[in-house]
């Protein structure tokens, strides 16, 4: 499909969305959705998810409505965020997972988590969490961040990545600029960062510039930081953040996603059909809206009329379309869909497999306390043995 700035169809608008929506089943509206839109992806969340041939059948059903290649795309990090925990088995948290120190077993994590996602029908899981575990997003966050030194965090992400693509899954980098300073959860509100940009280049933003050759996608958080921007926008709709910080200073060549535009961080800043166009206007290449269909048709809505009134947009969503259908056409071998429906038996052995590991970590963590605790108990007793110097 070639795109050419001043001839941009309504199919090549729909190259910018990943939605999101509520069945179990393709209904004859949502097909018929699918078909008018054409999006990048679909997005499912365990309401979508009852068994894992369904899924499967669902995800073939959502790429027989669409021309191009389908990014079929999941949250799945483990632990607090694992949309497969009721069809599988719960997956370790990163944290946990981190915990053991062990760099096979982060690579491991990645795995698994993969294997579980291709089988299911999904291409893309919205992992690793790059934010730093800092003291202040603690109740936010929980374990989902692994370290508050952002080498470590690229330590651990950069196997879970490596993991993935044995498993022939593309993994997204979030939430950039970083979380790992907010109070505030962005589901629902604006956190505001003070934070001033030569402090995020050093911590937050490492994770970022030391992956930028491994992420194939990076989410964009709704989260502002009036110290860089010097106003309340939130990141996802920054010109400065998207096109100046990520792609011009730190070097990001792939593709660049929104956090779910549906969200009160971001919804707090303009109404969902501006908060599409303001995304792909400050350099974002597709809009994830994760639930409500009028959201959806309102975003494309909106994209469609900006498109046809200012030429200056126009080109700006050619550019992202372009970048989008060149990324699908190089990764076409990891976005064809798992050719047949998993079987019992196949369920079976990734139930095992899952549970397996997620005892490997728990052994692990449990040596390696009981290690640290054998150690401080023989210091102790040294420096209560030991003679005192007069």
């Amino acid at each position: 499909m070639k795109v050419r700035p001043n001839h941009i169809s309504k199919q090549n608008i729909g190259q910018l969305l990943i939605v999101g929506f509520d069945a179990t089943e393709m209904t004859p509206r949502f097909s018929s959705l699918l078909t008018r839109l054409q999006p990048a992806g679909v997005i499912l969340f365990a309401r979508n998810i009852k068994t894992p041939e369904q899924t499967w059948r669902l995800l073939r059903d959502c790429q027989k409505c669409i021309a191009t290649p389908l990014f079929t795309c999941v949250d799945l990090e483990g632990g607090q965020v694992d949309r497969f925990r009721d069809v599988l088995g719960p997956a370790p948290s990163a944290a946990e997972v981190f915990a053991t120190s062990d760099r096979k077993l982060f690579r491991k994590h990645g795995q698994i988590i993969g294997e579980n996602c291709r089988a299911l029908g999904f291409n893309l899981d919205f992992a690793p969490v790059l934010d730093l575990a800092f003291e202040a997003s603690r109740s936010v966050m929980s374990s989902r961040a692994v370290s508050a030194n952002p080498r470590e965090t690229v330590t651990y992400a950069r196997e879970f990545l490596a993991g993935l693509r044995t498993a022939s899954v593309l993994g997204c980098g979030k939430h950039f600029p970083g979380l790992g300073e907010g109070t505030l959860d962005s589901h629902h509100d604006l956190p505001v960062i003070e934070k001033p940009l030569k402090k995020l280049l050093a911590e937050d933003l490492l994770p970022y510039r030391l992956l930028r050759a491994s992420l194939k996608l990076i989410m964009i958080s709704h989260a502002a930081y009036p110290q860089v921007t010097h106003d309340r926008t939130p990141a996802s709709l920054s010109k400065l953040w998207i096109t100046d910080i990520l792609r011009k200073r730190i070097g990001y060549r792939n593709l660049i996603v929104s956090d779910d535009l549906e969200m009160g961080g971001v919804l707090s800043a303009a109404p969902i059909g501006e908060a599409a166009v303001e995304h792909i206007r400050a350099g974002g290449d597709l809009c994830l809206i994760c639930h409500r269909e009028d959201y959806v048709l309102q975003a494309y809505d909106a994209l469609s009329r900006a498109t046809e009134r200012d030429p200056q947009f126009s080109r700006r969503v050619a550019d992202s379309v372009r970048r989008v259908l060149a990324f699908k056409n190089k990764s076409a071998k990891v976005l064809r869909t798992t050719a047949t429906t998993p079987s019992a038996a196949s369920v079976d052995k990734l139930t095992r497999n899952l549970w397996q590991f997620g005892e490997q970590i728990r052994l692990e963590t449990l040596a390696r306390a009981e290690n640290i605790a054998a150690k401080s108990t023989r210091w102790e007793i040294r420096r209560k043995t030991s003679p005192r110097r007069p």
